[in-house]
This record gives structure tokens, C-alpha cells and sequence, in this order.
């Protein structure tokens, strides 16, 4: 079951968090992964990481938000290594402030990250899982595009837009082996939350919050990606799947 031997799957934001762990996870079950970053530093170090337990791990340097920057880079991969079969989008950036407080250049570059950078790449590369009749493609979306949340307007609206991506995108691409489907993580315990983890007041609002009663993790994360990207999920698209302990199906 979920053997992924002989595909390659590119993971974007992945030298760290939800995105390592993911990529980490898919390797295991037989994928050759690309990892990408910014940062080449970490994206290599991540790589070794992976080689070290047997992963077949590469490295992929481009900023998603440079559309045609990013595509180059992919290209030059698929040449490479083959064509890409899973793409797990996951990169993305974040800006917290009331309302009233946000720079519209702020609100439009977190849109463009988040939503039409991901559009653009996705649909670089659903052309040609299209054409051979099998791909996956696998966004993050989050739970605050399904219950809203202060002080992240920018980030919501994209979110939410994406969400609606999936659900269309699955819609276009029904009969030719694509499924599309997003992950929408609740409260993850990642580097890039830390701050949250050492602050009493929100631990304890999160216990109270969130049914199970803790933190999620990136594995359990990792493992509905898994799912998503194997053939056996063949029948699941345009679903947004919610992996949030039950935050978003209680009051």
C-alpha cells in the first residue's frame, strides 16, 4: 500500500517543518524527492539529511515567487530526473497585522505567494502529469481559510482562494488521472511557531480549543500527504483536508 517507487515528487517550502517531514515521508515510501528553498544552505543540508536514511533526495533553489525563475529550475529537474509525478506546493509566506495596519503592497505580495504562485507552478506541471494520464497535485491550504482568523487578512483571502483552486482544478482535470486536493494543517508545532509553543496564555487556549487536547505534528501532516499523493487515493479530488486534532468540526 502507498508504495511510491519509480515517481518523483517535488516539495516545495521543504527545508524545514511540514514541508521536510512531508518530503521525508514520501521518500520513505519510494519517491525520488526534490526539496526546495530559498535558502541554499538549508535545502542542502535538509538533502543530506534525507541521503543519510536512504532517500533518494535532491535539490531544487528557486523562490516561488519568481513564476519564471521557479519553472526554469523545475524544467531543468525534469530533465534530470524524469517528470515530476507529485507536487506537494507547500511553500508559503505569512504577514500579521489588524486590518488597518496592512500596506496593500503587503496584502498583494501575500496573495501573489500564496495563491498565484502556486496556480503557476501547479499548472506548469499539471500539463504534463495531464499528458501521461497520472499526477498528484497536493496543496497547503489552512484551516484559517475555513473559520477565519484577525490579523491575517491577506493570508486568509489567499488561502481561501486556493482552496477554491483545488476544488476547480479538480473539476478540470477529472478524466485525465490528475486528482488535485489540499491539506489544511490546524495548530502545528514547526519551527516557524515556536514563539506560540513557549507562550503560556495560547497553550492554554489551544488545550481548551482543539479536541485532542494538543499540538498537531509534522508528521501527522507528512501522513495525510502520503495518502493524498498514492494511487490508492486515486478517487479522492477536490477535497480539503482538514488535519487539526478536530478544531474545525467543534464549537
Amino acid at each position: 500500500m502507498f508504495d511510491l517507487a519509480g515517481q518523483v515528487a517535488l516539495v516545495t517550502g521543504s527545508s524545514r517543518g511540514i514541508g521536510l517531514a512531508s518530503a521525508r515521508a514520501l521518500g520513505k515510501q519510494g519517491a525520488t524527492v526534490i526539496l526546495n528553498g530559498r535558502n541554499a544552505v538549508a535545502v542542502e543540508e535538509a538533502v543530506g539529511l534525507l541521503r543519510e536514511e536512504g532517500i533518494a533526495a535532491h535539490v531544487a533553489i528557486f523562490d516561488v515567487a519568481d513564476v519564471e525563475g521557479a519553472k526554469r529550475v523545475v524544467d531543468a529537474k525534469v530533465a534530470e530526473l524524469g517528470a515530476i509525478d507529485i507536487l506537494f506546493a507547500n511553500a508559503g509566506v505569512q504577514y500579521r497585522a489588524p486590518l488597518f495596519s496592512v500596506p496593500q503592497s503587503e496584502f498583494e505580495r501575500i496573495v501573489f505567494t500564496n495563491l498565484t504562485a502556486q496556480w503557476a507552478l501547479g499548472r506548469h506541471l499539471a500539463a504534463g502529469m495531464a499528458s501521461r494520464g497520472h499526477g498528484r497535485i497536493i496543496f497547503t491550504g489552512s484551516i484559517t481559510a475555513i473559520l477565519g482568523r484577525r490579523d491575517i487578512t491577506a493570508y486568509v483571502a489567499a488561502k481561501s482562494a486556493l482552496h477554491g483552486v483545488t476544488r476547480q482544478w479538480a473539476a478540470e482535470f477529472a478524466d485525465s488521472g490528475v486528482t488535485v486536493n489540499a491539506v489544511a494543517p490546524g495548530y502545528i508545532r514547526t519551527e516557524l511557531t515556536e514563539a506560540l509553543w513557549h507562550d503560556e496564555a495560547f497553550n492554554a487556549w489551544l488545550v481548551e480549543r482543539v479536541p485532542q487536547k494538543r499540538w498537531g505534528s509534522p508528521e501527522d501532516i507528512a501522513s495525510a500527504v502520503v495518502f493524498l499523493a498514492a494511487r490508492e487515493s486515486g478517487f479522492v479530488t477536490g477535497q480539503i483536508l482538514a488535519v487539526d486534532g478536530g478544531t474545525t468540526s467543534v464549537l
